[in-house]
């Protein structure tokens, strides 16, 4: 019994197959013919009421755009507009500053990395051409001394 007096009581949402069953209950045997008589008339004002509202909708849509049209306003200025807005809205959120902070950190950080590492392969490049200019002068110069003992080995051969 108590269970059935909870169900009664129950404030939750009518449920799938709750819905199914309120749905093909027929409550108009409950009604009295002056009850459905009203609700009848009822039913018919709500829906001219709905009808009319949709009228008076549809002009003002047709007013707006024809505003719209005088003003030079277009679909693609609209556009424009809302994603400036947007886009000023999402900038000015705690989220995107810190994340562009974040990101703009890390940008530095990765930029000094960058340079240190252009540095130190300047820096070699430099010493292994150092190295090579240093052997080139050395072989130029040795080769020709040679050269010169060896004529002078020709020339003064005891």
């Amino acid at each position: 019994m108590e269970a059935q007096a909870r169900g009664l009581l129950e404030t939750e949402p009518l449920q799938g197959r709750d819905e199914d069953t309120v749905a093909s209950a027929d409550f108009s045997s409950m009604l009295s013919e002056e009850e459905r008589e009203e609700l009848k008339a009822e039913l018919v004002q709500l829906e001219d009421e709905i009808t009319t509202l949709r009228q008076v909708l549809s002009a003002k849509e047709r007013h707006l755009v024809e505003i719209k049209q005088k003003l030079g306003m277009n679909l693609m200025n609209e556009l424009k507009q809302n994603f400036s807005k947007s886009w000023h809205d999402m900038q000015t959120t705690t989220a995107y500053k810190k994340t562009h902070e974040t990101l703009s950190h890390a940008g530095q950080k990765a930029t000094a990395a960058f340079s240190n590492v252009g540095t130190a392969i300047s820096k070699k490049f430099g010493d292994m051409r150092s190295h090579s200019i240093g052997y080139s002068i050395r072989h130029s110069i040795s080769m020709p001394a040679m050269r010169h003992l060896s004529w002078l080995h020709l020339y003064y051969t005891p």
